[in-house]
């Protein structure tokens, strides 16, 4: 019996294992770790791969969309250097915001996603740059191919999530900045960018 390619005998890492997507950077894969009905924020070991509990939130804010991160991706130098006001990347796969009309409450899955655009963020003077995109096929935003063709208040939530996501209550600071919305050539470059970080960092194997 001859398996098909790509076949995986074991469970391959998330981050490391899987393609960047069938099309990208127009459609990328997004591997979810958080859905909008999580109240704990989970993010994916690095070293096993599996999901991990980072922390509760300690507000009532909950992520307006699924959120998770590109396969073989990295915020580092390539991608510092397109958010001029950050002095680093943050290190982590690139981050991704994917809108859906149907929930899915489901997390640790994977899905096509096709990028829309961007919120150039600042998180403690790096860069962690979030893409945003739609599920491939959906009924309602599927046809989006700009962050124009969908409701400005669809941004406006992801924007108010990532700007109040880490404060504390009762307290003012905040460490994270939004500094731009970016359509989806911007998203485009970006991701670029990410994964030629990651291939100097980990290679193209």
């Amino acid at each position: 019996m001859s398996f098909p390619k790509p076949f995986y005998r074991w469970r391959p890492h998330p981050w490391h294992g899987l393609t960047l997507g069938p099309q990208p950077p127009i459609t990328v894969h997004a591997f979810i770790e958080i859905t909008p009905f999580d109240t704990v924020k989970f993010e994916v070991d690095k070293e096993t791969g599996y999901l991990r509990v980072d922390r509760p939130q300690r507000s009532s804010s909950q992520p307006p969309a699924l959120y998770g991160f590109i396969p073989r991706t990295l915020c580092a130098q390539r991608v510092q250097a397109l958010s001029p006001n950050s002095k680093r990347g943050d290190g982590d796969p690139l981050d991704i915001c994917v809108l859906s009309e149907r929930p899915i409450s489901r997390g640790e899955i994977l899905v096509n996603a096709r990028v829309i655009g961007a919120l150039q963020m600042i998180d403690g003077e790096e860069a962690d740059d979030k893409i945003i995109a739609v599920l491939e096929k959906d009924n309602v935003w599927g046809m989006a191919q700009d962050i124009r063709d969908v409701p400005q208040v669809l941004v406006e939530r992801l924007r108010h999530y990532f700007l109040t996501y880490k404060l504390i209550p009762g307290e003012t600071s905040n460490v994270v900045e939004i500094e731009r919305v970016l359509g989806a050539k911007e998203a485009h470059a970006i991701i670029d960018a990410a994964h030629q970080d990651y291939d100097e960092m980990y290679g193209s194997g």
